[in-house]
């Protein structure tokens, strides 16, 4: 039995209620694409992701670094807000899913909506930090450091809840034993292991140099990287999945046209 209830079992009435919230998923689909642009785009214009800030630098210099570079600092945070709105239809359609699945308890996808909103509000609010550090650049450059270090810490910090929500998708996917499941057992394979390489992160607060510091091979670049690895790969199957479902409904809808016919 799966979360989603009864509404898509049916006659052709059904499946064309289906039919039209699939299309609507897959409208939804499709801002992947630009989510992965603004991202790019913003991580290339950030000039502190393109070769990270150390957290050792003195005040002075954070606050040169962003009076030096405030037109794409402000550029920047402006494109990773609209990364996150575009992110959000894309995690809502996981959740979707799996409610799709052959579950005894809807509580898979209520833990996953709750990781899935608490993410990106961190990394809003990290983003609104960088920018408020170059909104007034002629402030305390102490001031400065402190939301620099906010957002920093805010940004590398926020990973139990990707950590979350890889795991309960990794378990979703475990307990969905429908016949033809909803995502392939390697989804599940793969996010324990981008949860294992988020981990790291976690402790980002406990040094300032080194690979567990925000500017680290581990904190920033393992993390950003399997990041970036998942929203690919989870693109890529979600689409499978929404395409496949879709098809199925057509089929549905057009079966009893077909004995009409004969």
């Amino acid at each position: 039995m799966s979360d989603a209830g009864e509404s898509d079992v049916g006659g052709p009435g059904s499946a064309r209620r289906a039919l039209r919230r699939i299309d609507g998923e897959v409208i939804l689909l499709w801002t992947l694409p630009a989510a992965a642009i603004i991202w790019g785009s913003a991580f290339l214009l950030f000039p502190g992701f393109r070769s990270p800030m150390s957290p050792t630098m003195p005040a002075d210099q954070v606050a040169a670094f962003y009076r030096d570079n405030l037109a794409a600092i402000r550029s920047s945070m402006i494109l990773f807000n609209w990364f996150g709105v575009c992110l959000v239809p894309i995690l809502i359609l996981i959740v979707m899913q799996i409610r799709r699945m052959a579950h005894r308890t809807p509580i898979f996808s209520y833990a996953m909506l709750g990781c899935v909103a608490s993410g990106p509000a961190l990394f809003l609010i990290a983003n609104v930090c960088w920018l408020l550090a170059a909104f007034r650049p002629e402030r305390n450059p102490e001031l400065t450091q402190l939301l620099n270090d906010f957002a920093w810490i805010t940004f590398t910090i926020l990973v139990p809840y990707l950590i979350g929500q890889s795991v309960i998708l990794a378990l979703a996917i475990y307990f969905d034993d429908q016949p033809r499941p909803i995502f392939n057992r390697w989804v599940a394979h793969f996010n324990l292991l981008v949860a294992l390489a988020l981990v790291p992160a976690a402790f980002v607060g406990v040094a300032l140099t080194g690979p567990l510091a925000w500017d680290g091979v581990l904190s920033f670049w393992l993390k950003n990287i399997a990041i970036a690895v998942w929203i690919v790969v989870m693109g890529v199957v979600l689409g499978r999945a929404v395409y496949r479902e879709r098809a199925e409904q057509r089929q549905r809808l057009e079966g009893p046209e077909e004995l009409v016919d004969a």
